[in-house]
């Protein structure tokens, strides 16, 4: 049961070898699981779904619509704070447990006594920090020049430094998604699944993403193209795309580990 792994320290997995074959394995078993419990996926993205919609309705109020692109852009990197409620419930399934809800809430609040919060704080960190180093970017480019409406303004974008800009602020937030997926494939569900601090956690998540380069940057063009995608109907597609791609990235653990 998970309550005895958090009271007893436990031995560190031991990291396999995946192919680009276990990714679509991954996604059709994380498909499953949301089917089965659709309530609890529903659940988790709701707040990341409303989240979104309430960052554009303020920044569209205030006149400020650019700051959805580094927003937008770095959304992912806020994807795993979602993904523990929905481990839990993969573990749960496959382990054949009731799904009950107070006991996955319960699992989830209980991991404030854990590690993961200081998993969070660093995904946290390393959001604000990229939308900080987003807006340098925008200004050591763009100098002066305003770009008030994404919509009406793209012209600012494709002509002078708008196409520098964007190559070079795409590249450094390619850079922050790398690390961040890095540190969370494995050490996120590790952190879970298991009685570690979250340095080991991440070195763990490091070792495994090292041991399988092709894979894993397959995997994480996978999550991030979907993400993307459940981005663009007002965010509403992440009421599917969040709780698929948890599950599937609890399965993607679960085979990494050789559980």
């Amino acid at each position: 049961m998970l309550d005895n792994r958090q009271v007893l320290p436990s031995k560190l997995p031991e990291i396999q070898q995946v192919g680009l074959a276990d990714l679509s394995l991954c996604l059709r078993a994380g498909l499953n699981d949301f089917l089965r419990a659709p309530a609890f996926g529903i659940f988790f993205s709701t707040v990341y779904v409303c989240g979104g919609i309430v960052l554009y309705l303020v920044v569209a109020a205030a006149g400020q619509e650019w700051w959805l692109i580094p927003f937008i852009l770095g959304f992912p990197l806020l994807a795993p704070f979602a993904a523990i409620g929905l481990y839990d419930v993969s573990r749960r399934i496959e382990a054949g447990e009731p799904l009950i809800w107070r006991e996955v809430l319960g699992v989830v609040f209980a991991q404030k006594d854990r590690q993961i919060p200081s998993m969070a704080m660093v995904i946290l960190l390393m959001f604000m920090f990229w939308v900080f180093v987003a807006h340098t970017i925008f200004a050591l480019f763009m100098g002066v020049a305003s770009l008030t409406n994404v919509t009406s303004s793209l012209g600012l974008l494709s002509s002078g430094n708008g196409p520098v800009m964007l190559m070079v602020g795409s590249l450094i937030g390619a850079g922050f998604a790398l690390a961040l997926f890095s540190f969370t494939v494995v050490g996120l569900p590790l952190l879970l699944d298991r009685e570690v601090d979250f340095i080991t956690a991440i070195l763990t998540s490091i070792q495994a993403v090292l041991a399988n380069p092709v894979t894993m940057a397959a995997w994480g063009g996978v999550i991030a193209a979907l993400l993307f995608l459940g981005m663009i109907p007002m965010f509403l597609g992440l009421f599917v795309v969040l709780p698929v791609l948890g599950h599937a990235s609890w399965h993607m653990y679960r085979r990494i580990t050789g559980d």
